[in-house]
């Protein structure tokens, strides 16, 4: 529904997704990977350079960011999936700089006013949420 709002011509999607490291398939075992870690997955339309390996097979995406990027590739849309790979439920500060690569990125460097702040901003974001999601018995 998204999607039909907007115009085609000149768009760009970028997806960040989150999931379990347990989920990323490999050779070696998932207890040596370093966590969180960032792969990516791209539509045929996508022509700048990612920030991180491509995923390799047999790792899928699941759920929305694969429903996103499928439609995206059926409708010839550049887009990219960055998937952060992570050893923790809740969002935490370690996983969201994960994606720090990302703000060098030429589609979100626009985005950014200053990187150097980033790191204290998305701590006081995090730490705001958390008093408020806080149980007290």
């Amino acid at each position: 529904q998204v999607f039909g709002c907007m115009r085609k011509e000149d768009l760009q999607v970028t997806i960040l997704s989150t999931c379990p490291v347990a989920d990323y398939k490999t050779q070696e075992s998932t207890l040596t990977l370093p966590s969180p870690f960032l792969k990516a997955l791209k539509t045929k339309e996508f022509k700048e350079e990612v920030c991180c390996p491509l995923l390799e097979q047999p790792n899928i995406v699941r759920d929305l960011p694969a429903a996103v990027l499928s439609y995206c590739q059926v409708w010839q849309i550049p887009a990219v999936l960055y998937q952060c790979y992570t050893d923790v439920i809740k969002l935490d500060t370690v996983t969201i700089e994960a994606f720090k690569p990302l703000l060098s990125s030429k589609i979100l460097k626009s985005l950014v006013k200053d990187v150097s702040e980033s790191t204290k901003i998305l701590k006081k974001l995090l730490t705001t949420n958390e008093t408020h999601n806080n149980i007290y018995i």
